[in-house]
Formats: C-alpha cells, sequence, structure tokens
C-alpha cells in the first residue's frame, strides 16, 4: 500500500494557479512601466538637463534645483497650492456629506442607482466646457449678482479670485466624491445605526460615533481623491483665480515659456509628484488603520 498525500497532489495545481495570476498581472505591469515609471525616471532625469541657447542638453547638474527651490515665488506657489486645494478638499467634502447620506440612507434603491447615473452624466462634457459656463454664472453682470441685486446686495467680484478657484474644484471633484461618499456610507451596518437609535443616541452623535467610524476608509479615499485632483488642475485657478498669484501648475506653464525652461518645470513637476505620493500614502494609512480601543 502507498500513503497518499492531499498536499502533494494539490501543489501542482497551487503552482499552476500561482504562476496564472503573474502572467495576469504581466500586462498591468508592462502598462504601467510604459506609462507611468518610464516617463516619471525621464522627468526626474530631465531636471538634471541644462539648457543653453533655447536646447536642452544631457548633463547632471543641481542647479535647476537650487534655482527653484532657493526662490521665495516657488514657495509661494507652492504652499498656495497646498491651501487651495485643502480648503477646496474640506467645502467639497462638507457639501457632500448631507447628499451623500440622503442617498445611501433616506431613498430607496433605484433611486439611488438614477442619482449616481445623474452625477456621471457631468463627466460627459468637457471639463473645460464646465469651467466657462461658471463665467456666466460668476460675473459681475452675471446670475448670482443679478438674484442678489433684487435684494439690494452686490455686486460681488467672484471671479479672478480663490474663491473662483474653489468653486472651480468644486466643479471637478464634486460628483466624484459624492459617488464615493455614497458607496461608503451604503456599506455601514444599519443594524448598528438602528441599535443606536434605540439606545437613545441623537441623529447627529450616531453619525459622529457609529456611522463615521464605520465609513472612515470609504471617506478618506474620497478626500485623498479630492485633494489629488484639485492639487494638480490647472483650468480652475488659471481661468477663476486669475493665474495670478500662480499655483503650482501654472508655474510650470510659465517657467516653460521663460526660455524653454523645461528643466526648471521638471523639477516642479517633480515636487508635486512627491507630495501627492505622500499625501496618498498618508491617506491610505490612515483609512486602513485600526482602530484602537
Amino acid at each position: 500500500m502507498t500513503d497518499s498525500d492531499p498536499s502533494r497532489s494539490t501543489a501542482p495545481a497551487v503552482k499552476t494557479f500561482s504562476i496564472f495570476k503573474q502572467t495576469f498581472r504581466l500586462p498591468i505591469i508592462l502598462w504601467q512601466s510604459l506609462f507611468f515609471i518610464g516617463p516619471l525616471c525621464f522627468m526626474v532625469a530631465m531636471s538634471f538637463f541644462i539648457v543653453r541657447n533655447y536646447r536642452m542638453q544631457e548633463d547632471f547638474v543641481m542647479k535647476n534645483w537650487a534655482k527653484m527651490l532657493g526662490r521665495d515665488y516657488f514657495w509661494d506657489s507652492y504652499f498656495l497650492t497646498w491651501g487651495l486645494a485643502g480648503i477646496g478638499t474640506i467645502v467639497t467634502m462638507t457639501v457632500a456629506f448631507p447628499a451623500a447620506y440622503t442617498l445611501a440612507f433616506k431613498v430607496s434603491e433605484s433611486v439611488r442607482r438614477w442619482a449616481v447615473f445623474m452625477l456621471i452624466i457631468p463627466f460627459f462634457t468637457s471639463y473645460l466646457v464646465r469651467i466657462f459656463s461658471w463665467y456666466v454664472i460668476l460675473a459681475e453682470s452675471g446670475v448670482i449678482n443679478a438674484g442678489l441685486s433684487y435684494l439690494g446686495l452686490g455686486p460681488f467680484v467672484m471671479l479672478n479670485t480663490k474663491f473662483g478657484t474653489v468653486v472651480g474644484y468644486m466643479t471637478l471633484t464634486l460628483p466624484l466624491v459624492i459617488i464615493l461618499q455614497t458607496f461608503a456610507l451604503s456599506n455601514v451596518d444599519r443594524s448598528l445605526v438602528e441599535a443606536a437609535f434605540n439606545l437613545g443616541c441623537r441623529p447627529f452623535r450616531t453619525i459622529y460615533r457609529v456611522i463615521l467610524p464605520m465609513a472612515r476608509t470609504g471617506l478618506i479615499i474620497a478626500a485623498v481623491f479630492c485633494f489629488i485632483l484639485s492639487f494638480g488642475d490647472f483650468v480652475s485657478p488659471y481661468y477663476l483665480g486669475g493665474s495670478k498669484p500662480p499655483t503650482l501648475p501654472i508655474l510650470i506653464v510659465d517657467t516653460v515659456k521663460s526660455g524653454q525652461q523645461w528643466p526648471r518645470a521638471a523639477v516642479v513637476a517633480v515636487v508635486m509628484m512627491v507630495t501627492l505620493f505622500v499625501v496618498a500614502f498618508a491617506g491610505i494609512m490612515a483609512a486602513y488603520r485600526r482602530r484602537v480601543g
């Protein structure tokens, strides 16, 4: 008689499945390498090039980094971009939450599906077209000031201001944030919410102590997406914010126009990428960190 070992019989199948998984991941790895890692490495290398007679030449010098990081206007743009993106994220998350809460807890499944579909429709239109439509609304003779004039208010200057930039950021990110928050809140265990109400917990306390902690992962991911899209946006601060003072994306364009300084623009782009990587990893760590206590 021979002893049969089940683990030996299943070992080839497990190995075959593992090879299949690695093969299935190969196109994704090639895609990321070709369209993300490769251009990123080239951009980092280009930041060490030099420009002579309006032509880039390969070299390895720190002149571009010292030139950009040693200037006050770079740091002014950096912190301005941080501030506008942070304000835009806070405002967008705050405005989106009541809508997402209503879709998750107060309406039927069919209404929620139609609402999500309606939130996707704005992405069918060019973002630039949506931004230009705000000219009609935010102008001194626009819709908002025309309505306020009947109340004896205004006109208020809303174009070419930081307020206009934040409105543009919301135009870009609000539908996506509402969708992500809705999905996060829809996965909250309803029995725990009902238990909180049965124990006498008030609605706002239930949201703070039960719903928000349980939906934390999805809410943080939504905030990270909102910040990343706002931080890298060029259209809103340029067309609605007036581009002065410039944010980092606008500074990249201005640097390229100034003597074809692509290497110095690459420095700004690399700093932006590093900042967004740090924000993304910090957000992921906060989203998936285990709660203590």
